[in-house]
């Protein structure tokens, strides 16, 4: 399975509130997480099919940023 991370603006539980309908939505990701006490507030996400793009675009119909690592 393929791990990507990212660092995202995603700060608090309130923010992963509302990302992971999207995230959970999307096919290709089958397990993420956010690391919120890291200081880039790191994004793993994994999945035989995951691509750094489209979590991307995921993260920002959602209303956020990913860099990916």
């Amino acid at each position: 399975m393929k791990e990507i991370k990212f660092k995202t603006n995603v700060n608090c539980n309130h923010c992963i509130a509302k990302i992971t309908p999207f995230m959970n939505d999307e096919k290709s990701i089958v397990e993420w997480s956010v690391d919120i006490n890291n200081p880039d507030k790191i994004l793993t996400v994994k999945g035989d099919e995951a691509d750094g793009q489209i979590v991307k675009d995921t993260l920002a119909k959602a209303g956020y940023i990913a860099e990916q690592l």
